[in-house]
């Protein structure tokens, strides 16, 4: 069996770092909030740009909820992102009390559609008026959404822009990490990111140093100081044990960056079925693989004859959003968003991580190719 990931490869190579990281920080006896949070938020921080602040949460999910507390969406109001994210990217709207408020996306990016962003809001802007508050724009599969346009948008209609980064660690766009752009960005440390922890975490990225202050007190119980309760807040908070584990893993991130945009070169260039539709590379930016999609029209049964021969594969995502049983209050129906819809129809994910050798890529791609 070929897996879709295995974090027991990457574990096997920095199995004695990662203990001894481990390790210092059980002898240390401190698991919350302390150094190596601290010095793990100021390496980040640096990797995607200079003059950028960095807040470690306990989710992915936690760093787009509190993004969008800190940046005033509350009940009532309403967010814009896409239909064929994760879910976690609307939990995190829902959590703030807010209501999402879906564009469809670009047919070869993936990503949030600018001309239909722009459509939209001229459509809603009168009716919802200063309770449409902020654009999620999410980077999906690692590659950027089409930021300037955008921000352009957001700039005119006066709404805050919270980059959803979780599949896009180190991606580009036009020369600047994703996570440098927008008002806030939010990224996960889920164990199978690019960059992931082993266990949940997340981090908040801002340029603002009274956001940045805001949010280290949002994510502590809105403390500015022990038992001092300025704001109310939450709990959610990277644990020392996670950022310890993180320092290691983020020297290596570029390079199990690089690898990823070798095995997505092998499959694109070598896989000729005629039946299969492959993620375009948008010229704008550098992707980084967190995922390989493809489309096949028959995507089922490629699915079925990969597993009967030995190959993981998954399927990201497959209901929309607007789709889902717990989403149906908002209104949207099939057809809503075509595009979403047929890309979840037919959407594929191969395997694709920095330990896959080229023999078992090349087992994938023969595979793919002899389906018919």
């Amino acid at each position: 069996m070929i897996p879709f990931g295995d974090l027991s490869r990457e574990y096997n190579e920095l199995s004695y770092e990662l203990e001894k990281a481990i390790k210092a920080v059980c002898q240390k006896g401190w698991f919350i909030l302390g150094k190596k949070v601290e010095e793990f938020e100021s390496l980040f921080a640096r990797y995607i740009d200079d003059d950028i602040y960095a807040i470690g949460v306990g989710s992915g999910t936690e760093a787009l909820h509190l993004s969008l507390v800190a940046a005033g969406v509350k009940h009532g109001d309403y967010v814009i992102t896409v239909p064929n994210t994760a879910v976690p990217t609307v939990s995190a709207i829902s959590f703030a009390g807010a209501k999402p408020l879906f564009v469809d996306v670009d047919p070869n990016s993936y990503n949030i559609d600018p001309m239909q962003l722009s459509s939209t809001i001229i459509k809603e802007k009168k009716r919802l008026g200063k309770r449409l508050k902020a654009v999620i724009p999410v980077h999906l599969y690692g590659q950027s959404a089409d930021m300037d346009p955008i921000l352009d948008i957001a700039k005119e209609f006066d709404l805050k822009v919270i980059e959803d980064a979780c599949q896009a660690h180190g991606a580009e766009y036009k020369g600047h990490k994703v996570g440098s752009l927008g008002d806030y960005a939010a990224f996960s440390f889920y164990p199978s990111k690019n960059l992931g922890a082993y266990g949940d975490g997340g981090i908040i990225l801002t340029r603002n140093p009274a956001e940045a202050k805001k949010l280290k007190m949002l994510r502590n119980y809105g403390q500015e100081k022990r038992y001092y309760h300025k704001i109310k807040g939450f709990n959610s908070r990277l644990d020392e044990l996670q950022a310890a584990i993180l320092l290691v893993k983020i020297k290596y991130l570029d390079k199990w960056n690089n690898r990823r945009r070798e095995i997505a070169n092998m499959y694109s260039q070598r896989i000729k079925n005629p039946s299969v539709i492959k993620h375009s590379q948008m010229i704008y930016g550098k992707h980084v693989y967190h995922l390989y999609v493809i489309r096949h029209p028959d995507r089922d049964g490629l699915k079925d004859y990969l597993e009967e021969k030995g190959i993981k594969t998954l399927i990201h995502y497959p209901i929309p959003i607007h789709l889902q049983e717990a989403y149906m209050d908002l209104g949207y129906t099939s057809g809503s968003f075509p595009v979403s819809e047929q890309i979840a129809e037919e959407i594929l994910s191969l395997p694709i991580f920095p330990y896959l050798s080229n023999e078992e890529v090349n087992t994938i791609i023969d595979l793919v190719n002899e389906y018919e």
